[in-house]
């Protein structure tokens, strides 16, 4: 149908920005185009930052952007921006911590106002059309801002100026003088995420609630070196209650962005990649752990839940060529989470004879879960259920199969949410990682195929030319676009070495090496030696701004020391070891005192204080033991395995490569005799931990 208002986003790539191409406001994505319009006209900047699958985004749109009354005000006053914060992280968190700063709070839609120089002076997130909500309205917020400007521009100038300032002195970090790690933080670290873990629907904090899955993960390595129940406990009873949830679409597979209750049973809908790859990963390493414990049955849930939720990765966010999609809209048919929820009685006659059981099992009800329609979850384990109901395990798993795959069948028939189809780069490595890890795990060479289809598609499509280490952040459209951030990189090397443990391919290592040394180059300051989250030759951003919170992704910064750690071993760096060290000390107070906010942090730091095992299998027919070693939980460790010698890997210097396969248990280079078996191993380890 033909559209009364098209504007610049037009041209551009992203499912986010191309939602706005044809509002009547006269919106510009960022770039030199812009920016000189600010300057030359001398008119406040607005930009408005928010992402595809962002519910409340959707909701200003409606409300002010598509309203030409509104529009026409924007158009008048100001040199309006649209920006898609997957695509442009780098300003988002610059124009994030500006308006938290200012107000305390933030979120998206984040709508910040600037001055012709990029400067931010005044912000907010989601603001209705009619004040509400104790929020000023838009149209009243625009006015304001516009009348404060003719009338006070030198103060705003100043003030913008200052809250610069503030924000660039807030990205520096002081040395620590705190020592050594030590048990005792480490111990510190568990009690204050326990002060904030809920132990009767896991998790951590009030609503809303997020994965947290580095938390997680911090908690089962901290149960391994330790022995603390407790760790282990909230560990897998919050993945027990996320998978039970209803933030887990028990249907078609797939972890939502966060939960609106504290029970996980109404999620904010959409489904975004790295959240799924993230929590993958922990699945895996929480098999791992019942494996170890003999969990038999915990296994098997969480096996089931790995495939499953790869399963959703790859039909629903896959591209064919390689690689993957972004995520998956809240909305359908303008309505949130539309497309995931039933009434009993649709459930009734898809299912007929069966519904009555299925709709128990799911809490499914005629009045309904939420806002008078169900979200299917789990009040009761299956075993327990079976039980009470004395049917057989067999009887109950083909039902309950039978009726998922009947709702799933008819699900697909409604009209989907949006598809954000561009795809980035330091998701896309994430899920590498996380496709590693459930080849490890589950021994299934099918995960390690997909997951070196992936890396081949990522170094193959988004290059910035044909020579040297440069990388783009986004691809779409078979075209990449956008300098890559250090993120990018972090994860892309992160990928490389697991990649490597799975496959004992040195190319992959080498290529992470190269990365590295991309990385110190281009993104180090040599002050504090974290890393800056922007390339030395990126001009376009007011601030380079050093971020190491660990938030819903890992900071590159807590990425690069892990990486840095495991690369020094490799390739015999102390240069880079002592930089990894340098830059995790500095953080160490904050990371005992705020573990929940530095979640990567706190477990390289834990790692470190123990003894890292180096370990190589060495000789003829070594890669079964190496398959068969990488099933088990250990998350101290560095691995190679080859049946030849290789001059470029240290650790690999001086091992017998002549006989059957040998395992070699090293520490700081430093090997002990080898043994012939993984209980040999696992003995030295026990007696020389």
């Amino acid at each position: 149908m033909p559209h009364l208002f098209t504007n610049r986003l037009i041209n551009e790539s992203s499912p986010y920005l191309l939602q706005h191409a044809h509002n009547p406001v006269d919106w510009y994505p960022w770039g030199e185009e812009a920016l000189q319009k600010a300057r030359s006209s001398h008119k406040i900047i607005l930009v408005s930052i928010g992402y595809a699958a962002c519910h409340w985004c959707h909701v200003m749109e409606k409300e002010s952007f598509e309203n030409e009354s509104v529009a026409a005000l924007m158009n008048e006053n100001f040199i309006n921006i649209k920006i898609d914060r997957e695509e442009r992280p780098d300003l988002d968190h610059i124009y994030m911590d500006a308006v938290q700063a200012m107000s305390g709070s933030g979120g998206w839609p984040l709508n910040v106002f600037l001055t012709p120089e990029a400067k931010p002076f005044y912000g907010g997130t989601y603001f209705p059309p009619v004040k509400a909500y104790n929020r000023a309205s838009w149209t009243d917020v625009l006015t304001g801002v516009q009348k404060a400007w003719l009338e006070t521009e030198n103060t705003i100038l100043a003030q913008a100026t200052q809250l610069t300032e503030h924000l660039q002195v807030s990205y520096e970090f002081g040395q620590s003088k705190a020592g050594p790690f030590t048990d005792e933080q480490g111990h510190t670290i568990f009690q204050n995420i326990m002060k904030t873990a809920d132990t009767e629907w896991g998790g951590f904090g009030k609503a809303p609630k997020f994965p947290q899955t580095f938390t997680i993960q911090l908690l089962l390595q901290y149960h391994y070196f330790t022995e603390e129940k407790t760790a282990l406990d909230q560990a897998l009873l919050s993945i027990d209650k996320m998978l039970d949830g209803g933030i887990y679409d028990q249907v078609g597979g797939g972890l939502a962005r966060y939960s609106t209750d504290r029970e996980w049973l109404a999620p904010h809908f959409e489904k975004m990649l790295y959240d799924n790859a993230l929590f993958t990963g922990i699945l895996c390493e929480a098999y791992q752990v019942a494996g170890g414990l003999g969990l038999t049955q915990v296994q098997e849930e969480y096996e089931q839940a790995i495939r499953k939720t790869i399963g959703f990765i790859v039909r629903e966010l896959g591209n064919p060529e390689g690689g993957f999609y972004a995520a998956i809209d809240a909305d359908s048919e303008g309505h949130e989470g539309k497309y995931y929820v039933w009434q009993k009685k649709e459930v009734v006659d898809l299912l007929g004879n069966d519904a009555e059981l299925f709709c128990e099992f799911y809490d499914i009800s005629d009045k309904g879960n939420w806002e008078g329609t169900n979200i299917l979850r789990i009040r009761q384990k299956a075993s327990l259920f079976m039980e009470e109901k004395g049917i057989k395990p067999e009887v109950f798993r083909s039902k309950i199969n039978n009726g998922l795959a009947i709702l799933l069948s008819a699900r697909d028939k409604r009209i989907r949410p949006l598809l954000d189809d561009k795809m980035l780069l330091n998701w896309n490595a994430m899920m590498i990682t996380a496709l590693c890890k459930a080849a490890a795990a589950l021994k299934d060479k099918e995960y390690l195929e997909l997951a070196e289809k992936t890396f081949r598609f990522l170094t193959g499509h988004f290059k910035t030319g044909n020579t040297g280490h440069g990388l783009h952040h986004t691809y779409k459209g078979k075209q990449a676009k956008h300098p890559a951030f250090l993120d990018d990189y972090a994860c892309l090397i992160q990928s490389c070495i697991f990649l490597q443990e799975l496959s004992s391919n040195g190319d992959y290592l080498t290529y992470a090496k190269e990365l590295a040394g991309h990385v110190m180059e281009n993104f180090m300051d040599e002050g504090s030696g974290f890393f800056f989250f922007t390339h030395k030759q990126q001009t376009d951003v007011i601030i380079r701004k050093k971020e190491v919170y660990d938030g819903a992704t890992p900071s590159g910064n807590s990425i690069m020391a892990e990486n840095l750690f495991y690369l020094s071993v490799i390739f015999d760096r102390p240069d880079w070891y002592q930089h990894a060290e340098k830059i995790t000390s500095t953080l160490l107070n904050a990371v005992v005192r705020y573990p929940g906010s530095f979640g990567v942090w706190a477990s390289v730091l834990l790692r470190q204080s123990r003894n890292v095992n180096e370990i190589v299998i060495s000789g003829q027919n070594c890669y079964p033991l190496r398959d068969e070693l990488l099933t088990f939980y250990m998350p101290c460790k560095i691995l190679q395995c080859g049946i030849l010698p290789d001059e470029g890997f240290p650790l690999l210097a001086g091992k017998n490569f002549d006989s059957g396969p040998l395992i070699y248990r090293c520490k700081k280079r430093s090997c002990e005799a080898p043994v012939k078996s993984l209980e040999g191993l696992f003995s030295l380890i026990r007696n020389s931990p």
